[in-house]
């Protein structure tokens, strides 16, 4: 064929398909544990009333309650260090240290000066 595309025998064609193949098996996982997801609300209902299996003899798996839990947690029990950046405001966040009423720089009493003193003095009065 002069100019135009060579049509492909069945061989190239199948050791195309192969190599295709080939890529898919490499980068693909074969997921076999499954779980609920615990961002999602569920709604846990009851046996049947005529059920005749005891609640005793049926297995807790305490994985999806554990879970849970931690989805339900505040963050800083949750992660050992802020995740966004909007948590880094308050993260490290410690009780304030006492307060001390004989600094003058962190207390500020109110004093009467003559002019408020005045003012108190009108305002009994009715004036």
């Amino acid at each position: 064929m002069a100019g135009g595309r060579e049509e492909k025998d069945l061989v190239h064609l199948n050791a195309i398909h192969v190599e295709n193949v080939k890529k898919e098996r490499r980068y693909q996982k074969l997921h076999t544990e499954f779980s609920i997801n615990p961002y999602r609300k569920i709604h846990v209902l009851p046996d049947k009333p005529m059920c005749r299996k005891p609640p005793e003899s049926l297995s807790e798996d305490t994985t999806y309650i554990d879970a849970y839990r931690r989805v339900r947690m505040a963050p800083i029990l949750k992660y050992p260090r802020p995740i966004t950046e909007s948590q880094e405001i308050g993260w490290f966040a410690s009780e304030l240290p006492p307060h001390d009423r004989q600094d003058p720089r962190l207390n500020f009493p109110r004093r009467k000066t003559d002019i408020t003193q005045l003012a108190l003095f009108a305002k009994k009065r009715g004036d």
